[in-house]
């Protein structure tokens, strides 16, 4: 069962102005979404939080792309995170293609 993963940041949290600089973002929400073959889902969602040291490179906000934010969120989480957060939903998607369980109406409803 093959995969593919998507990351969508709906929400930075950013301070207005931070170490000299305007919009520093410090907080990613995240949300990361997987889909196999057969279009079965699974999702998780979190915040990390991203530290901008006063000196070190600096990314305006309008500069800010997917694949930079991507990569301070998956720096900040690790990259075992990362790999739990994806096994998570392939169990989730596991589930749907060969459930444990079942919710099953009472027969004198």
């Amino acid at each position: 069962m093959a995969i593919t993963y998507n990351w969508e940041f709906p929400t930075l949290t950013a301070y207005p102005t931070h170490a000299g600089q305007s919009d520093v973002v410090f907080v990613v929400h995240w949300r990361l979404n997987g889909t196999d073959d057969d279009n079965h889902t699974g999702s998780v969602y979190g915040t990390v939080s991203v530290t901008y040291k006063e000196g070190d490179p600096f990314i305006p906000f309008a500069d800010l792309t997917k694949e930079i934010v991507q990569g301070w969120t998956e720096e900040a989480m690790g990259i075992d995170t990362v790999d739990a957060y994806k096994q998570n939903i392939a169990n989730q998607i596991q589930e749907q293609v060969t459930p444990t369980q079942v919710n099953l109406t009472p027969p004198w409803a």
